[in-house]
């Protein structure tokens, strides 16, 4: 793993963060749109906006004028994969696991009651074409999740939370 995904892997393994790239899906931000979005102070998230865009993660997507000084605007390019990434290792993965295990606590103490949802979790075995079809099926769902996400309370959209993890496993348990 290079240095490059270490510190790529550290900024997303991080709850503020993880919901900062959520806000940075639907539309160019600035830090103090950030702040007052996340109820931060704007230097936490100038801070939080550094390290993901540091990391590769966001990128600059213009710049405004605001009472005589200047704002830069950052995104998420969710579309964008980007180069191929050298292998990650699964202690990495299992410390962003812990960051969307708390993220998704947060999420989950917001969610509308009554409200319509799905929850699904398997650990079993399928055909090899059957596991092709599902993770493309879940890949255009994200994609679609993402290009049609607006900025914070734009009306005639809804508050939704979307995460689906899915990868093929070793055949051996590890100990």
């Amino acid at each position: 793993m290079t240095e490059d995904d270490v510190k790529e892997l550290r900024a997303v393994a991080h709850p503020v963060r993880l919901r900062i790239l959520s806000l940075l899906t639907g539309a160019a931000m600035s830090a103090a749109e950030v702040a007052r979005e996340l109820d931060l102070t704007h230097a936490n998230a100038s801070y939080h906006l550094r390290i993901l865009l540091e990391s590769g993660t966001i990128v600059e997507a213009g710049e405004e004028r605001i009472r005589g000084g200047v704002a830069k605007r950052y995104r998420y390019p969710h579309e964008d994969p980007g180069e191929p990434r050298s292998p990650i290792t699964t202690e990495s993965r299992i410390a962003q696991v812990r960051a969307l295990g708390r993220e998704l606590e947060r999420r989950m103490s917001q969610r509308k009651p009554k409200s319509p949802n799905h929850l699904s979790d398997l650990d079993g075995w399928v055909p090899p074409e059957v596991w092709a079809r599902v993770r493309e099926l879940l890949m255009e769902a994200s994609g679609l999740m993402h290009d049609h996400n607006q900025p914070p309370r734009t009306p005639g959209t809804v508050h939704v939370s979307a995460t689906s993890w899915t990868f093929q496993m070793t055949k051996k348990p590890r100990s």
